[in-house]
């Protein structure tokens, strides 16, 4: 399950270089997951009224090559493995046919006080 969002680099997103700024690659990545989550039809805030939210447990990045202002970028998310309880998403993003950035996440919900809960049933469908 594959998924594709468009991001256009703003002045405010880089650095004193004039690049992206190291930690906005993962603002970036953290919106095409919501939208990834949007397009499975999850609903993240009837989650949140019933208690539960997403949490990120991990992230590998490599960042591979600078994106510049006014870049136009794709980020590209697949989900790579599926529990009841997580989910591993591998996310790349790329201006045209250059790979600039690598991500690996490990997605969990947490419910109240922070404990561990399943993942919604809607996701928990897609596994196998």
């Amino acid at each position: 399950m594959s998924h594709t969002k468009r991001i256009r680099v703003y002045y405010e997103d880089t650095d004193m270089a004039g690049i992206v700024y190291y930690a906005n690659y993962l603002r970036y990545i953290e919106r095409a997951r919501s939208d990834w989550v949007r397009d499975v039809g999850i609903d993240q805030l009837a989650m949140k009224e019933a208690g539960v939210v997403f949490a990120v447990r991990r992230v590998e990045a490599d960042y591979i090559q600078p994106a510049q202002f006014d870049d136009i970028l794709e980020v590209r998310t697949t989900l790579e493995g599926l529990s009841g309880v997580r989910m591993t998403m591998a996310q790349e993003v790329w201006r045209d046919d250059t790979l600039l950035f690598t991500a690996r996440v490990l997605i969990v919900c947490i419910g109240a006080g922070g404990k561990p809960a399943r993942l919604p049933a809607e996701l928990r469908r897609l596994e196998g």
